[in-house]
């Protein structure tokens, strides 16, 4: 009996025929949510990407879209040499650096803010590149599976969060008046415009940042569809959590960066985008239900509360022109259900976000996009800041700790602050909650506040030291 050949040895052998000399070394680099396994291929200092994928119609379609790309000089990896018969392909490499480790690693503090929003107004001024003129001439044809993202394809999505999510979540709803919304919903988003190219999955892991400007991969799974999907997908993904301020500024810039191609005017556009949010929300939540809930993978299951965080977003500030009553109750359920987000509250990681400020210069921006937490207002308290010999201190100082461990204002305040967080924070935990912000303000935020907020952040560290918790202490008057 034949034995079989491993991914690694058809990789050998196509690129001997590529280099006409053997790889010094072949990688396996780890999975994500696909089942294609891809390889580093390194000769000579260079390296090369092989991708081993029994799905032939996926290699067909990733293949030929990115010739295609090629010969529209988008940027995406370099085609360099297939064995369609062994499942086998070589492209370039791009790196290890994604749009979303990227942003990781600046870390989203506020000054690093406007070098994540200038990436991503980079990465938006090529999607109209790809959904326009990269749509002119594409063979749709070898589409997988479908050559559109129409009626059919929004009913397996649909479907897809239906068995993934709300089946395996047991989410309570009435099938058929379930079925009857979806019907309705398909039938206002097929209204739009559908003759561009959807990327399908336009998101931050789908972005590699190559010397600072952005290269794009896996888009094997696109077709013909409407503009907004790719849009929500990349404003609306759960883990980077884009603040509503952010996005709107980002789809402001999209809408521009595609008028250089096409006239489209932002309400026109607005229309139909947030069902295609809603939709996108969805075929992800299908997902995380699959990867996470079914299969058990970690990565995913840390997304459904974050997805969740944008459902609630949406029914409180996206409203539909159609009447959904089954869908919004399903909706709404998720978003109050404690037991959904208890499902992955074990892998996660609250973050809370202490803050001090002067009420001068308002109150601290929500960068979690939540919307919620706590503001102290420490005015009432005793202020060291009149006093020549605290002046040019603050709240860090030992004098001005001294001056407020004598004052029982500020010990009565703390007291009820502490037991106030405590029980947030408690509740959080339990219910999977990533985010919990604590601003206290004062006149300078120099004294009172910064005492404070360095009172709370030693109790909780204390407190909490055996949670999965991590804290962030900010002094912006201080800064």
């Amino acid at each position: 009996m034949a034995q079989s050949v491993t991914p690694e040895e058809k990789l050998n052998r196509l690129f001997l025929r590529y280099k006409g000399k053997v790889p010094e070394q072949i990688i396996k680099l780890p999975q994500s949510g696909s089942y294609r396994q891809y390889y580093r291929i390194i000769s000579n200092e260079k390296s090369f990407i092989g991708v081993f994928n029994e799905d032939k119609a996926e290699n067909k379609a990733f293949l030929s879209f990115t010739k295609h790309f090629c010969t529209k000089k988008l940027p995406v990896p370099e085609p360099l040499i297939e064995d369609p018969d062994q499942d086998v392909y070589l492209i370039s490499d791009l790196g290890d650096i994604t749009l979303l480790e990227y942003i990781q690693q600046l870390n989203y503090p506020r000054e690093t803010r406007e070098e994540v929003i200038r990436m991503y107004k980079t990465v938006l001024e090529q999607l109209p590149r790809f959904q326009v003129s990269g749509g002119q001439g594409l063979d749709y044809s070898v589409c997988y599976p479908r050559h559109a993202f129409d009626r059919q394809s929004m009913m397996w999505d649909l479907n897809y969060f239906k068995y993934y999510f709300l089946k395996l979540a047991k989410v309570p709803f009435n099938e058929q008046a379930l079925e009857n919304d979806f019907n309705t919903f398909v039938d206002f988003l097929l209204t739009a415009d559908c003759n561009f190219f959807l990327y399908r999955d336009f998101q931050s892991r789908n972005v590699m940042v190559v010397e600072g400007k952005p290269y794009f991969i896996d888009y094997q799974g696109g077709r013909k569809g409407a503009l907004h999907y790719d849009v929500a997908s990349v404003l609306f993904e759960a883990k980077t959590s884009l603040p509503p301020e952010v996005r709107e500024v980002l789809l402001d810039h999209y809408i521009f960066a595609l008028n250089q191609l096409i006239p489209v005017s932002k309400a026109d556009f607005l229309k139909h985008f947030y069902g295609y949010v809603y939709i996108r929300l969805m075929q992800a939540m299908g997902a995380y239900g699959f990867r996470g809930l079914y299969e058990k993978k970690e990565l995913f299951l840390q997304s459904i509360p974050l997805a969740l965080n944008h459902l609630e977003w949406l029914l409180g500030h996206a409203q539909l022109p159609i009447e959904l009553p089954e869908l919004t109750k399903v909706w709404e359920y998720l978003t109050e259900s404690d037991y959904i987000r208890h499902l992955a509250k074990n892998h996660l990681l609250l973050t809370i976000s202490i803050n001090s400020f002067s009420y001068r210069r308002g109150i601290p921006a929500d960068e979690s996009s939540n919307g919620g937490g706590f503001v102290f207002d420490c005015r009432s308290i005793h202020n060291p800041g009149r006093y020549e010999e605290f002046k040019t201190l603050n709240g860090k100082d030992e004098p001005v700790r001294n001056f407020f461990r004598n004052e029982p204002e500020m010990d009565d305040f703390l007291k009820d602050v502490y037991s106030l967080v405590d029980r947030s924070v408690e509740k959080y935990l339990e219910r999977g909650f990533t985010n919990l912000m604590v601003n206290f303000g004062c006149t300078g935020g120099q004294h009172r506040s910064v005492y404070a907020a360095e009172m709370l952040f030693n109790h909780l560290k204390q407190k909490y030291s055996n949670e999965n918790l991590a804290l962030k202490l900010r002094h912006r008057e201080q800064e």
